[in-house]
């Protein structure tokens, strides 16, 4: 990250802006301390455990966020530091939610940190999934080792093989991202953030109204595509290029995955018809692109939403819980989980109507483990009781209680824009106070973290022996 604050300072200082003093003296003191540390810690015994994997990813992810807030703190003083945290956890978290207004008018160096937060947080969050989430059994990439005709449960030899498609596959669908926003009309500047920011379905954008600032169909269109590759599994493209592995391995959550946004797309095509009456061409692609924005928790805007009509509202209101695939960039409750507690459910409305029946739970071609099933039943208790805290805590904070569940909802789901007048498509964060800031930047972090990761830490058990 101390790296990474060398591009951003080097466009401010040939734009004339003095910001790049901030990025350089905020990256070689970061540097400085890192090196201190890497040099009193260099010889000690690392013995990996689960227990230290949960507690190095989660103190991470918080000191990492820390970090990225240091140059925005400095250089928006009148900013605040529990917005300057936000900012930071929220383009780390690939939430896109955000408390700085006017941001067209903001020096480019800052623009370009924030998407830069965006996309290391993209890369971040598939470095956990190879090395960490498979602890958590439906975390990450554990449901691609469910693929019967793959016993090994690898699909490279190495770990750090499969780590280093991944992101060579994601880098290079970010130039590709680059390349198509820059041939139909952005600047070569915007191009690059938005990449940036739509494969890491991350959400921050240049311009205060996003995406409509364009005013481009193929923009949106482009947008709408990448957005989906960023919430698709990325082992996915790898075994495109392996010959006979892609015919072998059926995962059930990508088609699923796709119809949802089809049907849910087409349904809020018909009411902008209907309702607004727009041309079939604008329903369309206003529809897919902010559909698909939401569900993959991208956070993008072409307008605001709201306004369409109340069945709309609805329709944004369940995309919002959903999420992408697991093994992506995409926040929320994830499509396996839903087949997973799918096929719980089927299972026991069979043995009710059967009671003596065997029932075998399955994803896929492949037998879902109890171990599994109780994950994934925590996973969702934890989502939704971080959910209902959250919301408590933020109206006790002064929140009204739309504002207020809407705001915790987009943050434990790192969707990006919530509901109502102050934090829905057509606002942003800026008006929330200190502490309600503090509490959706915990819950964005917990949120990005798969809940367990982090909430593990607050067990006693965890601390013994």
């Amino acid at each position: 990250m101390a790296g990474a604050m060398l591009l951003p300072a080097f466009v401010d200082a040939l734009d004339g802006n003095r910001d790049w003093i901030v990025f350089i003296v905020s990256g070689v003191v970061i540097a400085a301390i890192c090196t201190l540390i890497a040099v009193a810690t260099r010889g000690e015994p690392f013995r990996p455990s689960p227990r230290l994997g949960f507690l190095l990813v989660t103190t991470i992810w918080a000191a990492g966020s820390a970090i990225g807030a240091v140059p925005i703190y400095f250089a928006l003083p009148k900013l605040g530091l529990a917005a300057a945290v936000f900012e930071s956890v929220s383009g780390l978290t690939t939430t896109g939610a955000t408390t700085i207004s006017g941001l067209d008018a903001l020096p480019r160096g800052l623009l370009l940190w924030r998407s830069l937060l965006n996309f290391m947080g993209g890369i971040g969050i598939i470095g956990m999934a190879l090395l960490i989430f498979p602890s958590l059994r439906v975390g990450g990439m554990a449901l691609f080792h469910l693929e019967s005709s793959d016993r090994s449960g690898r699909l490279l030899p190495r770990v750090s093989q499969l780590s280093a498609g991944i992101v060579a596959v994601y880098l290079s669908l970010t130039l590709l991202c680059t390349i198509l926003y820059y041939a139909f009309g952005m600047s070569l500047f915007d191009a690059v953030n938005h990449a940036m920011s739509t494969l890491a379905t991350g959400g921050f954008s240049t311009h205060d109204e996003s995406l409509g600032f364009f005013q481009s169909d193929a923009i949106l269109l482009v947008s709408t595509v990448f957005m989906l590759f960023g919430a698709l599994p990325f082992v996915l493209y790898i075994r495109l290029f392996l010959p006979r592995r892609f015919q072998r391995w059926r995962d059930p959550q990508i088609g699923l995955f796709l119809a949802i946004c089809l049907v849910l797309t087409l349904i809020l095509a018909a009411t902008r018809l209907w309702i607004n009456g727009v041309s079939v061409k604008e329903a369309l692609i206003s529809s897919a692109f902010n559909l698909v924005s939401v569900i993959t928790t991208t956070g993008f805007v072409s307008e605001d939403f709201t306004l369409w009509s109340n069945a709309a509202i609805g329709v944004f209101f369940l995309a919002m819980f959903i999420g992408g695939c697991s093994g992506s960039t995409a926040g929320g409750i994830k499509v396996n989980r839903i087949i997973i507690l799918y096929a719980l459910v089927r299972a026991n409305f069979r043995r009710v109507i059967r009671p003596h029946s065997v029932q075998r739970l399955k994803y896929g071609h492949d037998d879902i483990s109890l171990e599994t099933l109780q994950s994934v039943t925590i996973f969702i208790f934890l989502f939704f009781l971080s959910l209902l805290v959250g919301t408590t805590v933020l109206a006790i904070c002064g929140l009204d209680l739309l504002t207020a569940f809407s705001a915790s909802l987009t943050a434990v789901g790192n969707v990006g824009p919530g509901f109502g007048q102050l934090i829905g498509p057509a606002g942003n964060f800026s008006f929330l106070s200190a502490p309600a800031l503090w509490i959706l930047s915990f819950l964005m972090l917990i949120g990005r973290l798969e809940l367990v990761t982090v909430l593990v830490l607050l067990s006693p058990s965890f601390w013994r022996d």
